[in-house]
């Protein structure tokens, strides 16, 4: 995936790490009372730009100071150019904002549906034991859920992981 991306196989290990990273962090908030540095908005976030900020100095080390012409659309006309590095610059940083965020709202959403199931399903269980027979279907549909945050997590992982080599595809090439 690496070398089709981005053409080179040298970012390998930190694709690989990042990964993986990602991945065992997301896992590790699907194990009982434990709790999911992702799910942290200024962790995803500042995780996000941190890449980010890498990925700009690559890009600079690259392309040194033509790499700012990322900013700049090709056949821009010259009196548009200033209002256009503003939009191109909000943009570029809104990427590493909606990294963040995506990978915040999905790991929190998923969580917090869970804690609620499982605080209703505990409540139905210790209640009575008529009550307990019949929470066993919704339990099942629990039990499925589970499933479905175990795939989520490595769906997020992955996601990330893909966009990051979309964000250095771009400073590797810029247009």
């Amino acid at each position: 995936m690496v070398r089709e991306q981005l053409g080179k196989e040298i970012y390998l290990p930190f694709i690989y790490s990042l990964f993986f990273y990602i991945l065992i962090v997301n896992l590790i908030g699907n194990i009982p009372y434990s709790y999911t540095i992702t799910t942290s908005v200024i962790v995803t976030i500042g995780f996000s730009f941190t890449i980010l900020t890498g990925v700009s100095i690559l890009g600079l080390y690259i392309h040194k100071i033509h790499f700012f012409s990322y900013f700049v659309p090709s056949g821009t006309p010259l009196i548009l150019v200033p209002l256009l590095v503003i939009i191109e610059t909000v943009s570029y940083l809104a990427r590493a904002l909606s990294l963040g965020i995506r990978l915040f709202a999905n790991m929190v959403a998923g969580h917090s549906l869970l804690k609620i199931l499982s605080t209703f399903l505990y409540q139905m269980f210790s209640s009575s034991y008529i009550f307990a027979l019949l929470t066993l279907i919704p339990f099942t549909l629990f039990l499925a859920l589970c499933g479905l945050e175990i795939a989520v997590s490595i769906i997020q992982a992955y996601v990330f992981v893909l966009l990051v080599m979309s964000y250095i595809k771009d400073a590797i090439y810029l247009h």
